[in-house]
């Protein structure tokens, strides 16, 4: 196995959700801090693993009151569940670009295993001479196993919030030039 650490490019990287309201529309959203690092096996992809840290605090609608609401003991109690965490287990090759990461996913202390479908985008040299990787992944998750409960009735039935939340993660990780030397 030939390792290679590569750290997520959160400049050039989104963790983005969407989730049904009131059953008639979506309401979407992102967090804005996330730090994590992929271990590239360059032989073998399938032998890769990442690790994936979130601000739950850094969940952003838009919205400023419901962003408060989503911080808030009804949904992420990030007071006391300050982080999100993923950190796969193995990596199953679909086809050509296409894999399926199964990993651990922990939010509001609950840990449930989730299953990625990834497109690895390729790889490319920047102008500072940094090597590039991307990819796109997507999953959904039932909000409930992971405790996230909260919801209101309608008049007409149904509930306000879904419980099903869509995720879309685009990575950019970057693996810094090699120094040389003389």
């Amino acid at each position: 196995m030939i390792a290679t650490t590569w750290s997520i490019d959160t400049s050039h990287s989104g963790v983005h959700f969407s989730v049904r309201h009131m059953l008639v529309s979506k309401v979407r959203g992102h967090f804005s801090r996330y730090a994590g690092a992929v271990h590239i096996d360059e032989v073998d992809m399938t032998r890769s693993n990442l690790d994936v840290t979130i601000d739950a605090g850094s969940i952003d609608t838009e919205v400023p009151d419901r962003d408060a609401h989503l911080r808030s003991p009804d949904f992420l109690d990030v007071d006391k569940f300050p982080e999100i965490h993923f950190r796969s287990e193995h990596i199953e090759k679909l086809g050509d670009a296409k894999y399926r990461v199964v990993g651990d996913l922990t939010i509001r202390g609950k840990t449930r295993e989730v299953s990625l479908d990834v497109e690895y985008g390729g790889r490319a040299r920047d102008p500072w001479g940094n090597e590039r990787v991307g990819f796109a992944a997507k999953t959904s998750i039932d909000r409930r196993d992971f405790g996230l409960t909260w919801n209101q009735m309608l008049e007409t039935g149904g509930i306000v919030v879904g419980e099903q939340v869509d995720i879309d993660v685009d990575v950019e990780a970057v693996r810094p030039a090699l120094a040389h030397t003389a």
